[in-house]
C-alpha cells in the first residue's frame, strides 16, 4: 500500500511538472529593446479573463487574435521605452488609486480597499485582483504602467493631430437632438457623510461619530464646521445620490433602502450606524428632482459642466481617440514589416495543437 502511494504522489509530481512546463513554452519573442516572451500560460491568463468577462468559450482563431493583441502590445511598448518615453511608479499608482475611487465613489487607499474587499466579498485584495485582471496587483501595476507609457508614445507621435481636432456647433446640438431622451437627470439627493475609522480603537470612533451626530442633531455644530474638521479623527464630505440600483450598490443598501432615504426630508440626519471598519451617519442637504436636460443645464447637481460642454467634450474625445487608434494600427503595422523586430515560435498545426484546450 505504501508502495502504491509513493508511486502516486510521483505520477502527481510529474504530471504538475509537465503541465508547468507546457504553460511556459514560448509562443512569440519581441526584441525591440529587449528580448521578451509571450509564453502559453500568459496566453491561457489573458483568454481566461475574456471567457470570464463575456461568458463565452473562444474559439482557435480568437485565441489567435489574443495572441497577435498581446504581441502588438509588447512591440508598442518596447517602442516606447527603446524612444525613452518613460513614468515614474508615483504617477502610476496616483492612476491606479484614481481608478479604484472610481469603482468606490471616493478616494480610498489600497489598505482601505482591501479592508472593503474583505468586509464585503469575503475574499482578499490578491484574490479579487486576480479575479478581475487575470494578474496579481502588482503584475497588474506592471501591465498598467507599460499600456500608460504605449498611450503616451502614441499620444507623443500624432499629438499634432490630437490637439488640431475641432467640434462645430453643429454637430453638437445633431448630437443632442438624436440622443435627447438619454439626457435626464433622475431623482438626486446631496448628502454629507461623516465616517469615523475604528482603527484600532473602536470605543473611541463611536463616541467621535455619536458626539457629532448628537451635536449636528441639536444645532450646536453645522455640516461646513463638521467638513471643515475632516480628518482629525474623522473624515467628512459631500456626495450626490441618485435614485437608481447603482447608486444603491455604491452604499451598500438595497433599492428599497434607497427610495426610504429619498422620502426623507432636507435636513435629515440618520442615527449612527456601524460597519465593519467605522461608524458613520448622514445628513440630505440638498434635494433635486428628476427633468430632462436641456444644452444649458448641468449634467449633474453641483457641477458647473453643462450638457452641451459634456456632449462637446465627449465628441472631442471619440475623435481624438480614433486618431490615437489609426495611430497603433499603423505602428504596429511598420513594427510588424521588420522580422527582426519578433518572432512567432509556434505557427500553423503546432499552434493549433498548444490553443486546443
Amino acid at each position: 500500500m505504501k508502495k502504491i502511494f509513493v508511486t502516486t504522489i510521483i505520477l502527481f509530481v510529474c504530471a504538475f511538472s509537465l503541465f508547468a512546463q507546457n504553460n511556459l513554452q514560448p509562443l512569440a519573442t519581441v526584441k525591440i529593446n529587449k528580448s521578451e516572451t509571450i509564453t502559453l500560460g500568459q496566453l491561457k491568463s489573458r483568454v481566461d479573463l475574456y471567457q470570464r468577462q463575456t461568458g463565452t468559450t473562444l474559439t482557435f482563431e480568437q485565441k489567435k487574435e489574443i495572441l497577435n493583441a498581446m504581441i502588438d502590445e509588447k512591440l508598442v511598448v518596447q517602442s516606447a521605452a527603446k524612444a525613452g518615453i518613460t513614468l515614474t511608479d508615483a504617477q502610476v499608482n496616483e492612476y491606479y488609486l484614481n481608478s479604484l475611487a472610481q469603482m468606490v465613489g471616493r478616494q480610498v487607499t489600497e489598505n482601505e480597499f482591501a479592508e472593503m474587499i474583505k468586509a464585503e466579498m469575503g475574499k482578499t485584495y490578491e484574490v479579487f485582483m486576480k479575479e478581475q485582471t487575470g494578474m496579481t496587483v502588482a503584475e497588474y501595476k506592471k501591465y498598467l504602467k507599460e499600456q500608460m507609457v504605449a498611450n503616451q508614445y502614441i499620444l507623443s507621435l500624432k499629438e499634432k493631430e490630437v490637439n488640431a481636432v475641432t467640434v462645430s456647433d453643429d454637430e453638437v446640438r445633431n448630437f443632442y437632438e438624436i440622443n435627447r431622451t438619454s439626457f435626464v437627470q433622475s431623482d438626486t439627493l446631496k448628502m454629507l457623510l461623516v465616517i469615523a475609522k475604528k482603527s484600532g480603537d473602536p470605543s473611541a470612533a463611536k463616541t467621535r461619530a455619536t458626539t457629532l451626530n448628537s451635536d449636528l442633531k441639536a444645532k450646536k455644530t453645522t455640516s461646513e464646521k463638521i467638513k471643515q474638521g475632516s480628518g482629525s479623527g474623522y473624515d467628512a464630505g459631500d456626495f450626490y445620490v441618485a435614485k437608481n440600483a447603482t447608486a444603491a450598490a455604491q452604499l451598500g443598501m438595497n433599492y428599497n433602502d434607497l427610495l426610504e432615504m429619498f422620502k426623507k426630508d432636507k435636513g435629515f440626519i440618520s442615527e449612527v450606524t456601524e460597519t465593519d471598519t467605522d461608524f458613520q451617519f448622514w445628513q440630505i442637504l440638498e434635494k433635486h428632482n428628476a427633468k430632462m436636460l436641456g444644452l444649458s443645464d448641468v449634467v449633474q447637481p453641483g457641477t458647473s459642466v453643462t450638457v452641451y460642454e459634456y456632449i462637446k467634450e465627449n465628441l472631442k474625445n471619440q475623435k481624438q481617440s480614433q486618431i490615437l487608434a489609426a495611430g497603433v494600427s499603423d505602428l504596429t503595422k511598420s513594427l510588424r514589416a521588420d522580422s527582426k523586430n519578433f518572432k512567432i515560435e509556434k505557427k500553423d498545426d503546432a499552434l493549433q495543437k498548444l490553443l486546443t484546450w
